[in-house]
């Protein structure tokens, strides 16, 4: 699971694995640590009907329906949005990127926007 900050934009990418994992355990949690401190982040499933958010004890937890984690598995869809008072959450899967990048993208979902590059 990917943490992305921008502003008052909060954006979790998941692969594969992370959906899977999200699905039959009902939690994700992953932390970097600034000097000894650990900032976590974590997702979390509900029966709520929108993407919500809380920063408690240097733990940002976002909450997502069970219905939205059942569609990223079974459709097509690429992921949620909401805005949370100030806060723009979103919530997608992770695709493959397009360009060359150091990473290992082996889990990540094939990206669509391929066989439009390669045509």
């Amino acid at each position: 699971m990917k943490l992305r900050i921008k502003s008052n934009s909060l954006r979790y990418r998941l692969t594969r694995t992370d959906v899977d994992s999200l699905a039959r355990e009902g939690y994700l949690e992953e932390q970097v640590s600034f000097a000894g401190n650990p900032l976590i982040y974590a997702l979390q499933l509900t029966e709520g009907k929108e993407l919500t958010s809380s920063y408690i004890d240097n733990k940002i937890t976002m909450c997502m329906s069970r219905k939205m984690i059942s569609e990223l598995i079974n459709t097509d869809r690429v992921g949620f949005e909401n805005k949370y008072g100030a806060l723009e959450l979103l919530v997608e899967k992770d695709f493959v990127c397009l360009d060359e990048v150091d990473e290992d993208q082996s889990d990540n979902y094939p990206n669509p926007l391929t066989q439009k590059k390669k045509g």
